[in-house]
């Protein structure tokens, strides 16, 4: 069977895969500022903090990172409003990110902040630093660089997973190309260009995020 590729039917609708890759991103940048927020809080309290908050961020962690990420989505969007708590798709398509990054930037940071030297902070604690601010400025930056690789592939594939978004009415990439498809019934088509955008977008986000990371995150 041959099968006749016509690419100009989908090329036509750029405008809407221009705004579905912005929306991507837009959703991607928003989860990975308040992501690894909640990844830095959960990995010292898992680190350092009293056993109660620990066995807490513990729970979070294990039980993020063990369900699907689909699943985490649709009970933010569509379980939450049996408790009465009602969100638009970009508002629970921004939590069920956030969340699920934070669960697994928190393991990540946390892997560079306990191998952090016990000296290193000693000497810091010998300068009558305080707690707080040793872990700021002696702790984290370090153990940001250390484990900066491993945060960004996470970041990338949030990114990527934002894609089942789209399920829930999320105007971003993947339903771009779902509403492009359904117009001129050209499938093949629409998702080979959607396959194309997320990998430079992949391709550009950790370019960015590797050179953002030396100059505005955790220093040279």
């Amino acid at each position: 069977m041959r099968v006749a590729l016509d690419f100009w039917p989908v090329l036509i609708q750029w405008p809407l895969l221009l705004e579905g890759a912005a929306w991507t991103l837009g959703l991607t940048a928003v989860a990975t500022l308040l992501g690894s927020a909640i990844g830095i809080a959960c990995a010292w309290t898992r680190a350092n903090g009293p056993w109660p908050l620990r066995a807490a961020a513990g729970v979070y962690v294990e039980l993020i990172r063990n369900t699907p990420f689909i699943v985490q989505l649709f009970f933010v969007f569509f379980g939450l409003p049996a408790a009465g708590i009602k969100l638009t798709p970009l508002t629970a398509s921004i939590l069920a990110m956030t969340i699920n990054l934070g669960a697994y930037a928190t393991e990540i940071i946390r892997a560079g902040i306990i191998s952090t030297p016990r000296g290193q902070i000693e000497a810091a604690e010998s300068l009558a630093l305080s707690r707080l601010q040793v872990f700021t400025h002696i702790v984290l930056p370090p153990a940001l660089k250390r484990v900066w690789p491993a945060l960004v592939s996470q970041i990338i594939i949030v990114m990527l997973g934002s894609a089942v978004c789209g399920q829930i009415s999320m105007e971003e990439l993947s339903h771009a190309a779902n509403l492009i498809q359904s117009r001129n019934f050209r499938a093949f088509e629409a998702y080979i260009l959607a396959t194309l955008v997320y990998l430079v977008l992949a391709v550009l986000v950790r370019r960015l995020l590797y050179w953002a990371g030396p100059r505005f995150v955790f220093g040279r």
